[in-house]
């Protein structure tokens, strides 16, 4: 993929905060990669529609699995589309909230609309890491992508420090590792 390979994305995954949503008893990317398998049941409903939206960006489609796991547990969390308290609409949890993203909600929450919308955010964020931190390898500002989709570009200051920001200080890492699972699953 244009954006870099996920499969050489460095990840720490969960913090043991995200992996308690779950009661795991362990963290990491051992945690991650059972919470992905959790959602792998659900996910497979949208399977098809994540392929497509991320062969029309050109982002790899276990990117995207990766984000629903984190942000919606593939719409288990969700309360009529809704999570985040009000704040975030659909799989990827497009940020509505003026104080953030200040989006405007495009399709149902499980659309294919709403995919796409949520991986042109995403990309949108990639470019603007790369722009920032053009030094860093592919992989690198892929994942700082990542992490500026949850906190936004301006948060994302350094690569040793990508989740400093993030909502539980591992949205980037917990993404990456859930999306290898996913990539290494039949994504």
């Amino acid at each position: 993929m244009s954006y870099g390979d996920i499969g050489r994305v460095e990840t720490s995954g969960a913090s043991q905060g995200t992996a308690q949503q779950d009661r795991l008893s362990v963290s990491g990317v051992s945690a991650s990669y059972q919470m992905a398998q959790i959602d792998v049941g659900r996910m497979a409903r949208y399977k098809t529609m994540i392929q497509r939206v991320g062969g029309r960006f050109g982002i790899d489609p276990a990117i995207i699995a990766g984000i629903i796991s984190r942000q919606s547990r593939a719409g288990n969390v969700l309360q009529n589309g809704w999570g985040d308290r009000g704040n975030g609409w659909g799989l990827m949890q497009v940020d509505v909230s003026p104080r953030g993203g200040g989006h405007t909600k495009q399709g149902d929450w499980d659309s294919e609309e709403h995919l796409s919308q949520g991986t042109e955010i995403l990309v949108y964020f990639i470019n603007r890491i790369q722009n920032k931190f053009p030094s860093w390898s592919r992989e690198q500002q892929l994942k700082g992508g990542i992490a500026a989709y949850n906190t936004g570009d301006g948060r994302v200051s350094s690569y040793q420090n990508v989740d400093a920001c993030t909502t539980g200080h591992d949205f980037s890492n917990d993404v990456v590792a859930r999306a290898q699972w996913y990539k290494r699953n039949g994504y």
